[in-house]
């Protein structure tokens, strides 16, 4: 009986170390640092700027939102501001992009007006290649008719 149990308290030893060996501690390395999320254009876009159909005159119910634009500009005086135009999908590729180029030009000229240095102004006209909506649609096209600003780094 005396072998029994001493065979029996063998069994349980094995036992115990074969399970203590199953669970071998793995230390872990701390994961690095995720990595610096690149620079981020700023992209303010004038939703309540738009144009009329094959216009670059900014109408009177849109200067408050212009004016809101004048006072972020001149909190961020020393920021570079590339103000892009765009246009429906109506009209040739060349037209489009000369008139992109005159609504940008007629935001520019305001800010400018209102204090904001040329210097730190700039223009580019995109023309109907970057559509926010459905040209297909009158509301797609009035959305598409619009000024952004992107404030550089």
């Amino acid at each position: 009986m005396k072998k029994k149990g001493i065979l029996f308290l063998c069994l349980m030893m094995a036992i115990f170390m074969v399970a203590c060996e199953c669970k071998q501690v793995v230390k872990q390395e701390p994961l690095p640092p995720p990595a610096p999320a690149p620079p981020v254009e700023e992209k303010i876009v004038l939703n309540g700027i738009r144009f009329d159909f094959d216009k670059a005159v900014i109408k009177p119910e849109f200067v408050p939102v212009l004016d809101e634009a004048v006072d972020i500009l001149k909190k961020h005086a020393n920021k570079k501001v590339a103000i892009e135009g765009h246009t429906d999908a109506i009209g040739s590729d060349a037209y489009n992009m000369k008139l992109g180029m005159r609504r940008a030009n007629a935001v520019k000229n305001y800010l400018v007006d209102k204090g904001i240095s040329a210097d730190m102004l700039s223009t580019e006209s995109f023309g109907e290649s970057q559509p926010v909506a459905d040209n297909k649609t009158k509301e797609g096209r009035a959305m598409n008719r619009r000024v952004e600003f992107k404030v550089m780094e």
